[in-house]
């Protein structure tokens, strides 16, 4: 050939021509093609030139997804002619033309800067899908109608967005000259973005005075629109396996019109506006999953330091005094939880100590918590006895009137003379070893916030020095295996048993990995709190 043929690409880079200069020409999105195309309908093999010993230029599609065109016609082989237009895929990630000659094909001014144009919007907006952090969703949603209306020279425009149900919901709405439109103001059918979102199909109403369509669209043709183009958002998510790929995720709609013809109605400006559009729901989609993100990173921020001040409310777990040693710990199912212990220094120097427990678990349950711990803390000095605490305790939340919020809790008070005294508002019964034997402790009274005219009891137990007591959230005995099975009290007095000789804190640990090592990975349905202490004068 006098020649070497020729590839005129236009794409998001800018405009260049590339030679085929090899006898097997590969065009598609991998990098090792001799033509790399960046595209939402762009297969990574997507099609081939060979030149073959005629001099012919033989163009074959490699069994791309969305199959490649020659001058608007889907072709699976084709012998390439001088100024022919390629098109890979229904949108397009490049325009290619084929030259052989040193004359250029006569194009339309007007359509080719449209092209040009939204190429270099489309890279604006695969640099900003890049960067999330950039910009956010309106921002945007703006550059995408913006560029829109002014590349195609459309009058208004505006985008909607499938919400999560699948229904389309008016996000953003523009006129010329970049001038913002309310969802209120904007007033149009919503029969073809409907269709368009329903159909996957682009829509184009050359006319919507036509006798045909006009009866459909009479609210608008009074406003004087009479040009109509609306074209899908549609995602693709890339594979690289020999697995056929899903079908393009519709999230939206982008819609134009326009009182005058214009450029809008060109094949070439449609086409460039529909691979514009496939860019364009790529940058709105990572905007959406960057703000969900963001606004998911907050929330986790803000439960990290609810778990931290939840941390500070409770004392330190392991203490020892003159008559007693006691260890606690509490492991929420959730960044915060609804269980909770507390200890108190009572006069006379008994040691006051609680654990409860409240309905529900995450944010509600914790501030609930915080709450009793508030109440216990006013009240534990001055109450008098473990009877009249729980008694304004119970006053307390109900005077607050939370709906559907209780708690369960046991509270008691160890004096140096091993006399305790308890009160058991509706919690597990809690386990006290001694030289008698096991002891269950459930003196006490209906739980916590619901009856008003609730009466609690209270008892008093001599303890003898080495006696164990451990109370405990139903989250312990309720923990389940991965086969369903609860963890038991069985199983939770055997392991006090083996322990019971044992410093508070060793016989915590232990209890708490046998939970641990029952439950064997299974996912934690439940706070698990438990508080061990026993009763040992010195």
């Amino acid at each position: 050939m006098s020649v070497i043929p020729r590839l005129q690409v236009n794409d998001t880079t800018g405009r260049r021509v590339v030679p085929i200069d090899k006898p097997i020409f590969r065009i598609g999105r991998r990098g090792e093609s001799d033509l790399r195309v960046v595209g939402g309908d762009v297969s990574r093999e997507h099609a081939e030139i060979e030149l073959d010993g005629t001099g012919r230029c033989v163009l074959r599609d490699r069994g791309s997804r969305c199959g490649t065109f020659v001058n608007n016609v889907a072709v699976t082989e084709r012998v390439l002619a001088h100024g022919d237009e390629i098109r890979l895929g229904r949108s397009g990630g490049a325009e290619l033309i084929y030259l052989l000659d040193d004359s250029m094909p006569s194009r339309g001014g007007a359509s080719t800067s449209a092209i040009v144009d939204f190429r270099q919007i489309s890279s604006l907006l695969d640099g900003l899908r890049a960067l999330g952090s950039a910009r956010v969703l309106d921002e945007v949603l703006a550059l995408v109608m913006d560029s829109a209306i002014e590349v195609t020279g459309a009058e208004r425009g505006f985008i909607m967005l499938a919400n999560p149900a699948g229904e389309l919901e008016f996000k953003i709405g523009r006129a010329r000259g970049r001038v913002p439109l309310s969802g209120r103001l904007f007033e149009t059918s919503q029969k073809i973005p409907r269709q368009v979102f329903a159909t996957g199909h682009e829509q184009i109403v050359s006319d919507l005075r036509d006798g045909s369509v006009a009866g459909r669209h009479l609210g608008t043709v009074a406003l004087g629109i009479r040009h109509v183009l609306c074209t899908p958002l549609r995602v693709i998510h890339y594979m690289d396996s020999s697995e056929a790929p899903p079908e393009p995720r519709r999230i939206g709609v982008l819609y134009l019109d326009d009182h005058e013809k214009g450029r809008m109605m060109s094949a070439v400006t449609r086409h460039a506006l529909e691979a514009f559009a496939t860019e364009a729901a790529a940058a709105i989609e990572s905007a959406h999953l960057f703000r969900e993100s963001a606004e998911k990173q907050r929330l986790e921020r803000e439960l990290q330091l609810a778990a931290e001040i939840q941390r500070a409310l409770l004392p330190e777990a392991c203490q020892s005094g003159s008559h007693f040693e006691v260890a606690s710990n509490s492991i929420p199912c959730r960044a915060i939880g609804g269980d909770f212990y507390d200890y108190f220094s009572l006069p006379g120097g008994a040691f006051g100590f609680a654990l409860g427990d409240v309905a529900g678990k995450g944010p509600s349950a914790a501030l609930l918590t915080a709450m009793i711990q508030g109440i216990f803390s006013a009240h534990v000095g001055t109450a008098g006895s473990a009877a009249r605490l729980m008694t304004l305790a119970n006053e307390g939340l109900l005077r607050r009137s939370i709906q559907s919020r209780f708690a369960t809790v046991v509270y008691g008070a160890l004096g140096r003379d091993g006399q305790l005294t308890y009160c058991n508002e509706g919690h597990n019964p809690p386990v006290l070893l001694g030289r008698g034997g096991v002891r269950r402790l459930e003196t006490g009274g209906l739980i916590l916030g619901l009856f008003p005219q609730a009466i609690y009891e209270q008892e008093t137990l001599a303890l003898e020095p080495g006696d164990l007591l451990t109370i405990f959230s139903d989250g312990v005995t309720e923990a389940l295996d991965a086969a369903g099975e609860e963890f038991g009290e069985e199983r939770l007095l055997a392991c006090l048993d083996a322990n019971r000789q044992s410093r508070p804190p060793e016989v915590l640990e232990r209890l708490l990995s046998a939970v641990r090592g029952f439950m064997a990975g299974a996912p934690q349905h439940d706070d698990v709190t438990a508080l061990v202490l026993r009763y040992q004068p010195k």
